[in-house]
């Protein structure tokens, strides 16, 4: 029985390949395939165009001179499904060495999440909370049983607003 075909078709398979993509104006393009669309435009990476120049011919010479090929490194490049006259595979995907990602020297400092989100409760013995998120009206000393931040005792009251801490000095 053949494998099941890619739902993504030939074009899927070819990403990450080395490419030569020919455009309408006959330059050649080789690059390593990164995305593309149902236009057929094109991302390719480390591209380098190379293109045929043929030199002018001097009114002397009947010899028509040979024609020579210009390289020129591109880069990462966006091509416009539009121009493209022909693809044909350069080279398969690059070769990752799971090794070289591996050996890497441990750096510097402590790996943390990055605190999104909810934060973790405090450690045992470090005070829950300063004070409430929000003033509450006078007699009721914080939010109902339900309402208290993960962590919080139930019937712990929140203590008082900074300023209303106890009676006034001297």
């Amino acid at each position: 029985m053949p494998p099941p075909k890619s739902k993504g078709g030939k074009m899927l398979g070819l990403i990450n390949w080395r490419l030569k993509v020919t455009i309408n104006d006959g330059r050649a393009l080789t690059g390593q395939m990164l995305a593309f669309d149902k236009h057929m435009n094109l991302v390719l990476a480390e591209c380098e165009e190379f293109r045929r120049v043929r030199p002018k011919k001097k009114p002397g010479d009947e010899s028509a001179p040979a024609e020579q090929e210009l390289k020129r490194t591109l880069g990462l490049v966006i091509l416009r499904g539009e121009t493209v006259v022909s693809l044909s595979v350069e080279g398969p995907p690059p070769v990752v060495d799971d090794d070289k990602k591996n050996s890497l020297p441990v750096g510097p400092g402590r790996g943390m999440p990055a605190g999104r989100g909810m934060g973790m409760m405090p450690p045992m013995g470090a005070p829950a909370m300063n004070r409430p998120p929000m003033p509450f009206p006078p007699g009721m000393p914080g939010p109902p049983p339900g309402f208290r931040p993960p962590g919080f005792p139930a019937n712990m009251p929140f203590p008082p607003p900074p300023g209303f801490g106890g009676p006034p000095p001297g």
